[in-house]
């Protein structure tokens, strides 16, 4: 099982550093330009990645991850949602500059937690890697829940103009779901689950840096 994990976080970091990669040099090449097709050049991949994700809630339900199954479902929800409901599904929502701000906090975050979590599988902990995947999180993840709640403001007039995912069932049940009004109470889900991953995040970190806790074995 660990080689199965050490396998699965190779493939997700090499997938996330080759996104995050290809957007600082489109940015470097291209300047400002390169924000606007963000999601066309890397949509893909980004998807692919997020798919894989969802593994990582079965790795802790079958046991071989230790990890907390709620602040790691919420993460990863939020992401398969606002990815596949949100901007997939909205071509005028794909070219804005907040979906370049969220795949590059997002990737950001994946590359530094998959270098740490390969390296952790084979026994290896370096301080300045553990104190940065430990620390980074918790300045980085309330702006990438801004930068979702940003990009679901911006879509609500798209999904009010299409009526994508909008249902109206036809008489005699005279039901309907209006889904900009969906996405307007997910937004509190959002911000409250925010405050409870940001708890769960504070504590990781006390538990992993806290004094006598950090490991420093190297190869």
């Amino acid at each position: 099982m660990n080689m199965y994990l050490f396998v699965y976080d190779l493939m997700q970091f090499c997938g996330h550093s080759w996104i995050f990669t290809n957007m600082i040099i489109r940015f470097m090449t291209f300047g400002k330009d390169s924000l606007a097709d963000t999601f066309y050049s890397i949509g893909l991949v980004m998807r692919v990645c997020q798919l894989l994700s969802i593994l990582e809630i079965l790795h802790i339900l079958t046991g071989i991850d230790k990890s907390r199954l709620l602040p790691r479902f919420l993460q990863i929800t939020e992401r398969i949602i606002v990815l596949f409901v949100v901007i997939n599904s909205q071509e005028e929502v794909q070219g804005k500059y907040v979906v370049c701000v969220l795949f590059f906090l997002w990737n950001l975050l994946d590359v530094v937690r998959y270098t740490y979590s390969m390296l952790a599988r084979m026994g290896i902990y370096y301080l300045p890697l553990t104190w940065l995947n430990f620390s980074l999180c918790i300045p980085l993840y309330p702006l990438s829940v801004l930068a979702k709640a940003f990009a679901i403001c911006v879509s609500l007039p798209y999904f009010e103009y299409f009526g994508t995912y909008s249902i109206k069932l036809p008489f005699p049940f005279a039901f309907s779901i209006y889904f900009p009004y969906v996405l307007k109470m997910y937004l509190l889900v959002l911000f409250t689950g925010m405050c409870f991953i940001i708890q769960n995040l504070f504590s990781e970190r006390k538990a992993h840096l806290g004094t006598g806790n950090i490991k420093t074995k190297r190869s």
